[in-house]
């Protein structure tokens, strides 16, 4: 687990980018100890995906949609690839 500061570091991002994706509730299953944001792998891994559809011009709100289709497994192939298939 790491500290929110770790993954800033880890990511070059500040801090505060990351409390507003959590904010915004792109990290669902976000551990707290003691109100202490505590990072996993899942969330790591979410990061990157968020990093990787922000530089390809995705917005926040987009984002969060794109990962509550990715939850929600297979059966979402098609709305994300009519998601992306817009942005082209």
């Amino acid at each position: 687990m790491y500290t929110i500061g770790q993954v800033a570091k880890m990511f070059g991002l500040p801090v505060s980018t990351l409390r507003y994706y959590d904010k915004q509730g792109l990290f669902p299953g976000l551990e707290r100890a003691s109100g202490i944001r505590r990072f996993g792998d899942t969330e790591l891994e979410a990061l990157r995906v968020i990093e990787c559809l922000k530089k390809a011009g995705m917005e926040i709100k987009d984002i969060r949609l794109f990962m509550e289709w990715c939850a929600e497994g297979p059966s979402t192939y098609p709305k994300r690839k009519a998601m992306f298939e817009e942005r082209k």
